[in-house]
This record gives C-alpha cells, structure tokens and sequence, in this order.
C-alpha cells in the first residue's frame, strides 16, 4: 500500500506471488473510499507461523490504520475471512496474537466467538474459532532448542511475509557492526521451514543472540542497544 519502490515491497510482491497458487488470500480496502487497511490468510497447512493448524484458514496479518480505525474496517475484513472459511469447508479461521509487536492483539477476535486455545512465551496466544470438526491449533514448546541451534553471534532470523523487515535486519545488523558483533541473517524461504525452525511464535522476524531469543520482533536502534546492554 505504501513504499512501492522499497526492496522490502518487491520482496513482499514476489513473496505473494509465490504464495497465490497455495490459497493465499490478500484483500484490502477501497482506498477511493478512505480505507486503509487489509487482511491476509492462507490454508492452515502452508501458514508462515510455527504453527500446528491444519484444515483452519490462518490470519497472518489483519491491519486498519490511521483515520480508518474504528469504523468497523477490521469487523469487516475479519468477516470476509470467516465467510471464506465456511464457504471452502474449512474447519474454522487462526491466528497468532500478542500485544507487544505488529500483530493484532486479542480483544477483537475474542468478540468475534474465537477461543485462546494455546500460549506461547513471552505473551503470545493462539486464538481459534472452530466450526465443531476438528482439534483446536497448538504451537510448538521446543521453543528453547529451536534458538540454541543458532548458535554464537547474533543472527537476524528472517522472511519475506512482512514488507518491512528490511528496515529491521539493517539495524541489526548495523548495531551489531558498532559493537563488533558477529552477524548473519537466516532467511526462512517456505511455511515448512518457519514451522520447522523459526525461535518465535511470530515465525517471520527474530533476532537471536548466542542462542538465545534476545527479540521477537523489529527493536529501532536505541532500544536494541539497550537489550544488549542488559545481555552482555
């Protein structure tokens, strides 16, 4: 919607692109009309996020900003989901929640009949509203083992879902050369790999510190220096 000429946007365009023939849907709000904002989802099975949730339609991303906020956007783009989801036999729509990062936090789904069916540290839930034919979604709890394999260093665990993670991996990347840090970035090319790897429940952005998570989403510059300050 934005940036159209960032790496980020055409990482993101080509990363979608990809997505569209494993039932990605992406659906935005009419900008003539003053809307601005989206909903993405896709087949449980191909979900960018460490997630067990086979037969769910799963939400990467429902995002209403700026003067479109609280006009009842998000209700509407939430709907269009949950019809899809019943219109395709589905079992029943997920998603990751949290209120410390880009995702949406869990007041809106829980007016909407979804259920917290599965935490996840530091904060995360897992929220699922079924249609009564399968088991609820669940996370992983391997949580520690997944960063330990990172190793030493700092490492930038990354995908393209997000558009604005370019920005994020060249602070920390940056910050890591100031300090004299040994850095690199894992990217995570498919939903197998994020499901299989990713040391966060987010999946898509993590930033790891001698194998161990020191942030689970975008930190700016100052408060990643202040993380490592505390670390080391």
């Amino acid at each position: 919607m934005s940036r159209k000429k960032s790496d980020g946007y055409k990482r993101k365009l080509k990363w979608l692109n990809a997505r569209f023939e494993e039932g990605l849907r992406i659906k935005m709000l009419d900008l003539s009309e003053g809307g601005r904002g989206f909903i993405e989802y896709i087949p449980g099975e191909y979900a960018w996020r460490p997630v067990e949730a086979s037969g769910y339609l799963f939400i990467h991303c429902l995002w209403v900003v700026g003067k479109s906020k609280g006009n009842g956007y998000a209700k509407l783009l939430l709907g269009e989901c949950l019809a899809d989801a019943k219109r395709t036999g589905a079992q029943g729509v997920a998603m990751v929640t949290s209120e410390g990062n880009w995702l949406v936090g869990k007041k809106l789904l829980l007016s909407h009949g979804f259920k917290s069916v599965d935490r996840a540290p530091p904060g995360y839930e897992l929220l699922a509203r079924d249609f009564g034919r399968a088991p609820p979604p669940l996370f992983p709890t391997d949580w520690d083992r997944r960063a330990e394999k990172f190793g030493q260093g700092m490492t930038v665990v990354r995908t393209d879902q997000c558009p604005y993670l370019d920005d994020a991996v060249a602070t920390v990347l940056e910050t890591a050369r100031d300090r004299e840090i040994p850095a690199r970035v894992v990217e995570l090319t498919s939903a197998k790999e994020v499901r299989e790897h990713a040391p966060s429940p987010y999946g898509v952005f993590t930033i790891v510190l001698d194998g161990e998570v020191l942030s689970h989403y975008y930190q700016p510059k100052k408060k990643l220096n202040e993380l490592l300050d505390a670390r080391i």
